[in-house]
């Protein structure tokens, strides 16, 4: 089972983390309306109104890993979240340095 929102805040010191230890796995925080927020928005006391009212449509109800995928980007900010493994459908993906 996957910890709470509350859980993870309180196991980093008060502080909601942009990566997963061990492996600094990217994490990224999930709206209700399936929005994505960075951990620096999550740790931003000006955000807590709308981040966790309950009544806000943007209300974060959860948390995964981003393990593979194009970049996401937070829906406050517009800061661009990179997937662990990169996307899968990006040619360009295995190619590697060709210099």
């Amino acid at each position: 089972m996957r910890p709470s929102l509350q859980k993870i805040k309180d196991d980093n010191d008060g502080k909601f983390p942009a990566y997963a230890w061990p492996g600094g796995y990217p994490i990224i925080y999930i709206a209700n309306d399936g929005e994505t927020v960075c951990a620096d928005c999550m740790n931003d006391p000006s955000n807590a109104d709308w981040a966790f009212d309950k009544d806000s449509h943007d209300r974060v109800v959860g948390w995964d890993i981003y393990y593979e995928g194009p970049p996401e980007h937070c829906v406050n900010c517009n800061a661009e979240i990179e997937s662990a493994y990169g996307d899968p459908d990006d040619p360009d993906r295995d190619k590697g340095d060709q210099d």
